[in-house]
C-alpha cells in the first residue's frame, strides 16, 4: 500500500510541475499581443539600420512579457517552495526589469547597466549563499576562499548575462538558446530532486515558448530587447551557479566532480561567441569590446546564404550535441573532459563553414571542368 501511495504521490507531483510551465506560457501568450499593440501605438520600436537583419520597425519590449510571466510563477510558488531562494530572485529581476525597460525606451549607458547587473547578482549571491565554492579540480584547483568565491560567482553572473545579450541579434536565436538551456537545466534539477529550481526553469521555458512564436511571426513580430536579454540571461546565470553549487556541496551527486564542465556545455554557444567577438574586436580590429558590429557567428552564418530559422536550428542542434557529448563522457577526468568539450564544441559550430567551403571548392572545380568542356566542344565545332 505504501508503494502504491508513493507512486501516486510521485505522479501527482510530476503533473503539478506542468502548472508553472502552463501558467507562464498562458500569461506570456496573453501579454505579447497587448505589448505589441502599445509599442506600435507609442512608437516604441526598433528602427532598422545598417546593422539590422530586419527591414521593418519591430517592438523591442518582449522582455516585459517574459518578466511578468516568470514573476507571476515565482510569486505564486514562493509560498509552497523555497521562498529564501525565489524572493531574492524576484527582487533582482525587478531591478533588471526597470533598467531594461529604460534602456529599451530611452537608452541607458553601459556603466549603469553593468552596475545594475552587479547589484542584482550580489543581492542573490549574498542572501541565498548560492555560489561557486570550488574549481572542481580544473587546472588542479579545488576549494576557494569565501571572498574569492563571491567575486568569482559575481564574475560568472556578469559573464553569462552579457554573453546572452550579445547573441540577441537574430530571429529566434536568443529565445531558442535560452529555452534549450533552461529546459536542460530544469531536467537536471528535477533528477536532483530540487523542485524550487525545477519550477524556476519551467517558468522560463513557459515564458519563452510564446515569445518565440511572436519573434518568428511576420505579422506580429516582437524582439525581447535589453529587458528580455537581461532577465533571461540573469535567470540562466542563476541556474548555472545553482547547479554548480548544489553538486559541489553534495559529494554523492552525479555531477560532483564535473558540474562546471556540464554548464560550459549547456551555455557553450553564447560563451564561445562572446570570447570570439571580444578577440576580434580588441585584438584584430582594435575596437572597444562592446562596440556593435556584424562579426558574430550567426552573422557569418547568414552570409553563407542561410535563413534566420536555419541558423537558429543549426545552432540549437549543435548546442544539444555538445551537451550530449559532455554527458556521454562525464566519467573521464575533469580536465580531459573540459578540453574534449571545448574541441568538440568548436568543431560543431565550425561545421557549417567547413561544409560551405567544401561545396564552394567543388563548385569551382565543376565550373572549370565545364569551361574546359565548352572550350573543347567549341574547338571541334570550328
Amino acid at each position: 500500500m505504501n508503494l502504491i501511495t508513493e507512486i501516486i504521490d510521485k505522479g501527482i507531483g510530476e503533473m503539478l510541475l506542468l502548472f508553472p510551465f502552463l501558467l507562464a506560457l498562458v500569461t506570456a501568450f496573453l501579454a505579447f499581443p497587448t505589448i505589441i499593440f502599445i509599442a506600435h501605438a507609442k512608437q516604441l520600436v526598433d528602427v532598422p539600420d545598417k546593422r539590422s537583419v530586419h527591414s521593418k520597425t519591430v517592438p523591442t519590449l518582449g522582455g516585459i512579457g517574459i518578466f511578468f510571466a516568470v514573476a507571476i510563477v515565482i510569486s505564486l510558488s514562493g509560498a509552497f517552495l523555497n521562498g529564501k531562494i525565489l524572493m531574492p530572485i524576484l527582487g533582482a529581476l525587478i531591478i533588471l526589469f526597470f533598467l531594461g525597460v529604460k534602456d529599451d525606451i530611452l537608452i541607458l549607458s553601459p556603466k549603469k547597466k553593468m552596475m545594475g547587473q552587479i547589484i542584482a547578482a550580489l543581492l542573490v549571491i549574498l542572501i541565498t549563499d548560492i555560489r561557486i565554492t570550488s574549481f572542481s579540480g580544473i587546472l588542479g584547483l579545488y576549494d576557494i576562499p569565501y571572498f574569492i568565491s563571491i567575486g568569482f560567482t559575481l564574475f560568472v553572473f556578469i559573464l553569462i548575462i552579457n554573453a546572452y545579450n550579445l547573441i540577441d541579434g537574430l530571429d529566434g536565436l536568443a529565445g531558442s538558446v535560452g529555452l534549450l538551456a533552461s529546459a536542460f537545466l530544469g531536467f537536471l534539477f528535477f533528477k536532483m530532486g530540487d523542485m524550487t529550481l525545477t519550477v524556476l526553469s519551467l517558468a522560463l521555458v513557459g515564458a519563452l515558448v510564446p515569445f518565440l512564436y511572436f519573434n518568428f511571426s511576420k505579422v506580429r513580430k516582437i524582439f525581447m530587447g535589453d529587458t528580455g536579454s537581461m532577465v533571461v540571461g540573469f535567470l540562466l546565470a542563476f541556474q548555472a551557479v545553482a547547479f554548480i553549487s548544489f553538486n559541489q556541496l553534495n559529494p554523492g551527486s552525479q555531477f560532483y566532480s564535473n558540474s562546471p564542465v556540464i554548464i560550459l556545455a549547456i551555455l557553450f554557444f553564447p560563451l564561445l561567441d562572446t570570447l570570439r567577438i571580444f578577440y576580434v574586436r580588441v585584438v584584430i580590429l582594435k575596437k572597444h569590446p562592446f562596440s556593435p558590429d556584424k562579426n558574430h557567428i550567426h552573422h557569418h552564418m547568414l552570409q553563407l546564404g542561410l535563413k534566420h530559422w536555419q541558423v537558429t536550428l543549426i545552432i540549437s542542434i549543435a548546442s544539444t550535441c555538445v551537451l550530449i557529448f559532455a554527458l556521454l563522457f562525464q566519467n573521464i577526468p575533469v580536465n580531459v573532459q573540459l578540453i574534449s568539450v571545448v574541441i568538440f564544441g568548436i568543431v560543431m559550430f565550425s561545421l557549417p563553414f567547413f561544409i560551405n567551403y567544401s561545396v564552394f571548392k567543388k563548385r569551382i572545380k565543376l565550373n572549370r571542368l565545364l569551361r574546359k568542356l565548352n572550350l573543347v566542344n567549341y574547338t571541334k565545332a570550328k
